[in-house]
């Protein structure tokens, strides 16, 4: 798994189309049992390294009822978004996640990962790539219809604070969806 992560941090293969420059951001182990799937790493996360690192984030931890020490703790949760480089800024926030990463590194570092219990799909980029045809018509209604792909998966909005409207008009997530992915977070970890 070193190797391989180390590979993958070292790679350029999008590098001429990122403003900032190649970083990726993964966090592996071989041993984890709960895997993240987001979108591509922030502008906060591009500068700090650190997955996650941001106000998303936080809020992302809290949905999940896990602090930072768990949350960075590779052995147990692994963290892969789509994208493993910051895209760029579009017009309405940052660029979608370029798709050379997941072409290149999702099916080996998934590989590396058997022990892998629940898969969160963090967005409509996770939940289309993972889900296909499966997947509804939008964010809002996969992540309402979540029960239907259980036990591996759980689809989640973005946790990003510009979506605060999307979570004031659908307070069955905070309802419904929360308390259930807790629990199944809980039980993946073994905790």
């Amino acid at each position: 798994m070193d190797a391989l992560l180390a590979e993958v941090r070292a790679c350029r293969a999008c590098a001429v189309h990122l403003p900032l420059g190649p970083r990726p951001v993964v966090q592996a182990g071989a041993s984890a049992r709960l895997l993240l799937v987001g979108q591509a790493p922030s502008l906060t996360v591009h500068r700090t390294g650190v997955p996650w690192d941001d106000k998303s984030g936080e809020q992302l931890r809290r949905w999940l009822g896990v602090d930072r020490a768990v949350f960075y703790d590779s052995a147990r949760i692994a963290l892969m978004p789509m994208g493993y480089c910051y895209p760029g800024r579009g017009t309405s926030g940052d660029l979608p996640p370029r798709r050379e990463c997941a072409t290149l590194w999702h099916d080996k570092l998934l590989a590396q990962m058997p022990h892998i219990q629940l898969t969160l799909l963090i967005g409509q980029y996770a939940q289309r790539h993972f889900l296909g045809k499966t997947a509804r018509a939008n964010v809002t209604d996969t992540v309402e219809a979540f029960a239907d792909y259980a036990p591996r998966f759980i689809p989640l909005p973005h946790p990003s604070p510009r979506n605060t409207g999307w979570f004031k008009h659908h307070p069955w997530f905070e309802s419904d969806v929360l308390p259930a992915l807790r629990e199944r977070v809980r039980l993946a970890l073994g905790a």
